[in-house]
């Protein structure tokens, strides 16, 4: 098997050994054939991981989409969070949502946050500053609770859904369901921080900015 390849932070795994108990030095640990826990606070193992990254590949071709998506189930959800949009949050219908400019913007934004965490997702120290930050941002939205963030889990799953197709199985459908618990968790930390006066509100408010 390759090595996966990390972009960003200098947090390094240790190496891990193979089926046959030697280390590839040039690996980093970073994927072995032996599927143990990849870190404590993710709960995936190394083997899923690598799956996940295989498998959000076909996500990065149509980000745009996804996000869209996601979005338009959201508000299905809580057609109240549609409101904090200005430039559509007067349109009902979903088709015009979707072709929305602003909408497909924002999406946008959101989608490559989402996936920062996901590509580096095995880079924790990283991702989990990243989305502290983003959590820690929301801090300036009157109204928007921490436990916000947890609406969006299930429109972020049903859109990958769609856009997978027959490539959503079961198994990827169980790493997704890990990621996303993560990294909506993780974000709420970070809000939660910053009401209480202990996490900065600096940083890039992407969930949110219309």
């Amino acid at each position: 098997m390759g090595c996966l390849n990390t972009k960003a932070g200098n947090v390094k795994p240790k190496a891990a050994p193979d089926s046959n108990g030697k280390i590839d030095p040039n690996c980093n640990g970073q994927f072995s054939n032996i599927a143990q826990p990849h870190n404590e606070a993710l709960g995936l193992s190394q083997r899923q991981v690598f799956s996940m990254k295989q498998s959000w590949k076909g996500i990065k071709r149509r980000m745009e989409e996804t996000g869209v998506e996601m979005f338009v189930r959201l508000f299905h959800v809580d057609e109240t969070l549609q409101t904090m949009f200005h430039k559509f949050k007067d349109i009902r219908n979903d088709e015009e949502l979707r072709s929305n400019e602003a909408l497909e913007y924002h999406a946008t934004l959101v989608m490559t946050t989402l996936d920062d965490a996901i590509v580096h997702i095995d880079n924790f120290e990283y991702v989990q500053q990243l989305l502290h930050r983003v959590g820690a941002s929301h801090v300036k939205f009157q109204g928007f609770r921490p436990e916000t963030f947890y609406k969006m889990r299930e429109p972020f799953l049903e859109a990958v859904k769609v856009t997978l197709g027959d490539r959503y199985t079961e198994n990827i459908q169980s790493v997704y369901i890990v990621a996303i618990s993560f990294i909506l968790n993780t974000m709420v930390e970070g809000l939660s921080q910053a009401i209480g006066g202990t996490g900065s509100g600096s940083g890039s408010d992407v969930m949110l900015q219309s």
